[in-house]
């Protein structure tokens, strides 16, 4: 069944049916189309364009087919080309001629574009769900790790002394704007196209904000070209998809380096690992590796969706068909590697004296030292300079600045001395002096978990 055939004289040749058909990915939309499709039967039936009866039918027959494809039993021939037309095909094996009626007043064009819209709102909230779910397992490990110290990085070289739970905050108010752009797909998505019909509207009085009351939709388009050729929301999804992808990929190269003999400051356990073929020592990182990889592909999804909308004229073009596996795909990996860093986060076993160690590494206070010299009154370049000499000469000496005598500091700054260095150069006394908001100081950080708690608690 073809809902275009009485125009042409041939059959599409099987090539152009297979290059042309939608079917085989977009089947995943037919609990959207139904009740688009029932929606609208409700609206032609208020508006007396159909009448009790006629309606009753196609709406006990529309739920009948919703019935059938729950079950799995979706129509898969080519010829029916996508699923809106299988579900009319399967609506008229159960209601006859009268499914026709379905169609009145509609367009595949409003009727794709409303599918594509309920579908985006509801995986935009699925996301949304995963990535409340990260956030949870970050506030989790935090929480239970409030007092351990580890380097803090820049240009991946060590730079201060941090709080592990200030580190992994950082994630969760990073993953917290991926939950807010999400949130803003589902209100961008929540506008209904139908009555746009192909481009111009209906010569039937439509209702068209009733069938977007009856679906939950809070808006329609205020133009029906726009209505029928947006793909901005689909966009929005793209890249609140690649948005947090990169944010995945981020974490999941920490994680690498982490679980690394060199680093060793964390273990993952066996559940998110594997091994080698040859090598029978070996336990790689590999979810947070294919988490990584998998960034790439979500990328190239955003990529390919605007170039398929860059230079389509208005209004409906068939290039938008490519818009349906590019966010499927998009969706799919995103929420799939969601699920994967939040047990692979929840996993996560800290090697406390290993992070001890290195976040005592005394170059890491030399910041706290010239911040020191700067508040006895040295202006801070020149405390920086004094500083910079100091570690120098530990380098040329092999000493710690504890290890160094009076005499060896005074020539450096007269107020330099063995207490002074005794004092600053230990982590914990580092991340003590750090408790305004922001900063990685035990009562900042605390602030931190309470508001990061607060943000969960209000879903």
């Amino acid at each position: 069944m073809r809902q275009w055939g009485g125009r042409f004289a041939q059959s599409p040749s099987e090539m152009m049916l297979s290059f042309s058909e939608s079917l085989s990915y977009d089947k995943r939309l037919f609990s959207y189309d139904i009740a688009g499709s029932m929606a609208h039967v409700k609206m032609l039936e208020r508006q007396g364009i159909l009448s009790g009866e006629e309606a009753g039918t196609l709406l006990a027959g529309l739920k009948s087919v919703r019935s059938d494809f729950e079950r799995g039993e979706i129509p898969q021939e080519k010829e029916l080309e996508d699923i809106h037309t299988a579900v009319e095909s399967s609506l008229r094996a159960k209601v006859g001629d009268l499914a026709g009626k379905v169609h009145t007043a509609r367009s595949r064009n409003d009727q794709v574009a409303l599918d594509m819209h309920l579908w985006c709102a509801d995986a935009a909230r699925e996301l949304r769900e995963a990535v409340r779910s990260l956030q949870r397992a970050f506030l989790d490990q935090a929480v239970a790790n409030k007092t351990l110290v580890m380097p803090g990085y820049t240009h991946l070289q060590r730079a201060q002394p941090v709080l592990l739970a200030h580190h992994l905050l950082a994630y969760f108010f990073m993953l917290d704007r991926d939950a807010a752009r999400f949130a803003g797909v589902v209100s961008s998505a929540a506008v209904s196209p139908l009555g746009a019909a192909a481009l111009a509207g209906s010569t039937f009085p439509l209702d068209p904000a009733s069938t977007a009351r009856d679906l939950g939709l809070p808006a329609i388009y205020d133009n029906s070209m726009d209505a029928v050729s947006d793909r901005d929301f689909l966009l929005e999804l793209c890249f609140a998809c690649a948005a947090a992808m990169a944010h995945l990929s981020r974490l999941s190269e920490e994680v690498v380096l982490w679980t690394t003999p060199e680093f060793g400051y964390a273990r993952l356990p066996d559940a998110v690992t594997t091994g080698s073929s040859i090598m029978p020592q070996k336990k790689n990182a590999d979810c947070a590796e294919l988490i990584r990889g998998r960034s790439g592909r979500v990328f190239g999804r955003l990529m390919g969706l605007l170039t398929t909308v860059k230079g389509l004229p208005m209004a409906y073009c068939r290039d938008l068909q490519e818009d349906k596996e590019t966010v499927f795909e998009s969706f799919d990996v995103t929420l799939a590697c969601l699920g994967m860093a939040s047990q692979m986060v929840s996993g996560l076993e800290w090697r406390a004296e290993r992070l001890s160690e290195a976040a005592s590494d005394w170059p890491l206070m030399a910041t706290d030292v010239a911040d020191f010299l700067a508040r006895s009154g040295l202006p801070f370049r020149d405390a920086h300079k004094v500083v910079g000499g100091l570690v120098r000469y530990c380098g040329e000496t092999g000493k710690s600045p504890t290890e160094l005598s009076a005499g060896e500091l005074s020539q450096l700054s007269p107020l330099l001395t063995p207490e002074v260095c005794a004092e600053m150069f230990d982590a914990k006394h580092s991340v003590g002096l750090r408790n305004h908001p922001m900063a990685t100081g035990p009562a900042s950080v605390e602030a931190q978990v309470k508001k990061a708690a607060e943000v969960l608690d209000r879903g």
